[in-house]
């Protein structure tokens, strides 16, 4: 059962990877993003996602844990 376990780990990581792959070679159109006056530099939209996407995975948790740290404190 373990071994089944870890199977299926390998098999999600590779599907999860593949998926990236697949997205980030679809979508490699030029964009320029402008927020508050900053102009990014043109790059593939595929970054523009995926740099979003990872900095809600870093924001997320961290905005959970320092509500977590405020109600302990109160």
């Amino acid at each position: 059962m373990r071994n089944f376990k870890r199977l299926m780990l390998v098999v999600l990581a590779l599907l999860a990877a593949a998926t990236i792959v697949l997205f980030v070679l679809e979508n490699n159109q030029p964009a320029t993003l402008l927020f508050l006056g900053w102009s990014a530099p043109q790059l593939p939209v595929s970054v523009f996602v995926l740099a979003a996407l990872l900095a809600g995975m870093i924001l997320g948790p961290l905005l959970k844990w320092f509500m977590d740290v405020r109600r302990r404190f109160k």
